[in-house]
């Protein structure tokens, strides 16, 4: 059996091993398929697996060989899964992998917010407090998190997540979420979204990309907010209109922003968060801790195995 992995090297950039996808079969992996190789590199092989190579109907009827298809990810609009399932090729990706990792870094960029802790480093480490007439100094406003309100939108396990880590940090929680749960309630008080638009110091989301979330926060939602507020995100770029979020930022409305996620990844030039004032971008990483990278192989394993035992699991075009 023949397996291509088309775009690796996120996944694996070296500290991982393909060993497990080699037990099942002849495996060639590539760290990178740019479009007009896609099809040559899939050639006769039955197994697909990729991350975010585009795979379309043309593909499949130019790779009549393909049998599965496994996502590194959760997402996988990447995939036509309607013509693969009109194939009868299984699309399986990854459901949950970095739940710990991607709250983790929710409170990440919170804390980088409220303390600059990178910026006041490379300040000492250019002399600023060798030369500095007090014993201490700061050189951003820093900010104390307890008994602060964090108003989580999306609840499910990685906002419970978040909201876990803020109850430590002595925050007050909110949440907004269609499906609350026994789960939930333990961690948050559930209320409406103009509740915690309006009484939420922070506000996190940590919902998925549905037409209804799209462009939740916007210069509407925002109006209602605090003013002052600090918005994270590190779930779908999308989920912001970007401009908005720029001009909030810029006349002081939103205090700051942390975002992992833009609307076009790879980030363009052209995107007004990153001309906007107090705004932290990182480049969609809150997965790629080595830990919830090994989780994905992991799965992704298990899911190749399922499906070669007739038993496929994590299908998402049933």
């Amino acid at each position: 059996m023949k397996i291509v992995v088309l775009d690796g090297y996120t996944e694996n950039p070296g500290d991982l091993s393909w060993s497990g996808f080699e037990s099942l079969g002849e495996v060639t992996v590539y760290d990178r398929t740019p479009a007009d190789k896609i099809v040559e590199r899939i050639g006769d092989a039955e197994i697909v697996i990729m991350n975010k190579t585009p795979i379309s109907r043309a593909t499949m009827d130019a790779c009549p060989n393909i049998k599965y298809i496994g996502v590194l990810a959760t997402g996988y609009n990447v995939v036509d899964v309607a013509a693969a399932k009109e194939k009868g090729i299984p699309v399986c990706n990854i459901p949950t992998y970095g739940t710990a990792s991607v709250g983790q870094f929710a409170i990440g960029l919170l804390l980088a917010i409220c303390h600059h802790i990178g910026a006041h480093n490379e300040s000492v480490h250019k002399g600023d407090w060798e030369h500095n007439i007090d014993w201490c100094y700061w050189n951003y406003p820093l900010i104390e998190l307890a008994d602060k309100t964090l108003g989580i939108i999306g609840f499910g396990r990685i906002g419970q997540t978040t909201g876990k880590i803020a109850k430590a940090m002595g925050m007050k929680v909110l949440a907004y979420d269609s499906y609350p749960n026994e789960a939930g309630k333990a961690v948050a008080e559930y209320v409406d979204l103009d509740t915690l638009l309006a009484n939420s110091d922070v506000i996190a989301l940590h919902c998925p990309l549905f037409p209804e979330t799209e462009g939740i926060i916007n210069k509407d939602t925002i109006a209602k907010m605090k003013d002052g507020v600090i918005i994270l995100n590190n779930s779908r770029g999308p989920l912001i209109v970007e401009q908005d979020l720029a001009d909030a930022l810029n006349s002081g409305k939103v205090y700051a922003a942390g975002v992992d996620v833009v609307s076009t990844e790879p980030i363009k030039g052209d995107n007004p968060l990153l001309t906007a004032k107090n705004c932290i971008i990182t480049p969609h990483i809150s997965w790629a801790a080595k830990e919830p990278r090994q989780r994905i192989m992991d799965m992704s394993v298990d899911n190749l195995k399922a499906f070669l035992a007739g038993a496929p699991v994590n299908v998402v075009n049933k």
